[in-house]
């Protein structure tokens, strides 16, 4: 199965790809805050679309990732490398792209930074959340279809894995040195 490969795949050699912590939303620095990870961006595009690259603009939606125009908007008006983001098709392209697309997710998971379950930690099934839900109302019902196929995959990385920790149904691995260096300087801005 392409998808289990593709996951293993990210979570063995990708495993964890902080964002940069700074400019958190208000009300983020008191709470733990776990960085959205490549696994994580997986399994949202995996719930949202099978990570299909061939899926283009449908309706009001565009990409792998499900990204709107106002989410897009929202994340800043990512562009391809050259592109102007004032250029009418700028945002199908970006949407359309793999590494854009991803670049639009991150910085609107990043701006839109919640704790949607009210579980004490801004992880990633916020940010399944968040993605789907919106900045806004990502502590509303959630899609049972979305929800399941986002559990399914989270269970499957683990699996696949053989990570020895989940915490909150979310595959926790081991950190490299520069993700304890970006999670020490987190937590030092949060005693700040």
């Amino acid at each position: 199965m392409a998808f289990n490969r593709w996951i293993f795949a990210a979570a063995v050699c990708l495993a964890a790809s902080p964002l940069s912590v700074a400019g958190l939303p208000q009300g983020v620095q008191n709470q733990r805050f776990e960085p959205v990870t490549e696994v994580c961006l997986g399994c949202i595009c995996e719930s949202i679309s099978t990570c299909d690259r061939n899926l283009r603009c449908e309706g009001d939606v565009c990409g792998m990732f499900g990204i709107t125009w106002a989410y897009w908007a929202d994340s800043g008006k990512p562009v391809l490398q050259g592109d102007n983001p004032n250029d009418g098709q700028a945002y199908p392209r970006c949407a359309n792209d793999p590494t854009c697309a991803r670049q639009s997710v991150v910085n609107y998971l990043t701006r839109f930074a919640q704790d949607c379950n009210r579980d004490g930690v801004i992880d990633c099934a916020d940010y399944a959340a968040i993605h789907k839900n919106g900045g806004y109302g990502c502590s509303g019902y959630l899609d049972p279809n979305y929800k399941n196929k986002y559990d399914t995959c989270q269970r499957s990385v683990f699996e696949l894995s053989g990570s020895s920790q989940v915490q909150n149904n979310n595959v926790q691995f081991q950190q490299g040195q520069q993700q304890q260096q970006q999670q020490q300087q987190l937590q030092q801005q949060q005693l700040q």
